[in-house]
């Protein structure tokens, strides 16, 4: 993408009420106005959220939105430029249950209360396989630790994935902190227990992957079970 269309996306960004771009300082200073207010001051409803970390062009947010009109649904990502598909989708099709919200991953303790978050969806990240990467991997212990502290007690975490690697990681992490899967399958289309979320919902990478005949991994986990 050049840069011309960047910026143009950013501006446009700017001009969403469905995309919300804190400053990095106003997060660590606590500064944060929706921190903990989610529901009353963003969705202005008391519905579920879910988040979708490292949401890309927003697909996979826009189309859960779709299917659950009952929730609320946040696509997070640093790249702005990404997520301005969705966001703009989002805004054509007049989706209320949907916002994306620009930050780093790492950041999220300051951007929600304890207990605030219902369910995490991550879709297709990058499974940073090489080893000085694995600070980077969205399930290692770091970031396990920080998604425990934004769900509630019943809160539900989904990892859906084209890399055998990530799947396999994430359950030695698991099993790591004495937690069982509630669900894990080595390929989501050949199994009748995969949620109907994790295969009606196809991005377009997906597709991709699966034209090439790989196949799609799918776990979800809670810490309280």
């Amino acid at each position: 993408m050049g840069s011309k269309n960047k910026l143009k996306r950013f501006i446009e960004n700017e001009s969403f009420d469905n995309v919300i771009q804190p400053s990095r300082d106003d997060l660590i200073k606590f500064n944060f106005v929706f921190r903990g207010k989610w529901k009353k001051k963003v969705f202005k409803n008391s519905n579920p959220i879910v988040l979708e970390l490292g949401c890309g062009k927003g697909e996979y947010t826009v189309n859960l939105a779709k299917l659950n009109p009952s929730k609320n649904y946040i696509g997070i990502d640093i790249k702005g430029a990404r997520f301005w598909r969705g966001a703009k989708t989002a805004n054509e099709e007049k989706l209320e249950n949907v916002i994306f919200l620009r930050t780093q991953i790492e950041l999220l303790d300051f951007i929600f209360e304890k207990n605030e978050i219902d369910e995490i969806w991550l879709t297709f990240p990058d499974p940073q396989i090489k080893f000085q990467r694995r600070k980077h991997r969205l399930t290692n212990t770091k970031f396990l630790s920080i998604y425990k502290n934004i769900l509630n007690d019943s809160g539900i975490i989904h990892l859906k994935t084209d890399s055998e690697f990530l799947h396999g990681y994430t359950l030695g992490k698991l099993e790591e902190m004495s937690i069982n899967p509630i669900v894990s399958n080595h390929d989501i289309y050949k199994n009748s227990n995969a949620p109907g979320e994790a295969t009606q919902i196809q991005t377009h990478y997906e597709k991709i992957y699966l034209n090439e005949g790989k196949k799609i991994t799918y776990l979800n986990f809670k810490f309280n079970e």
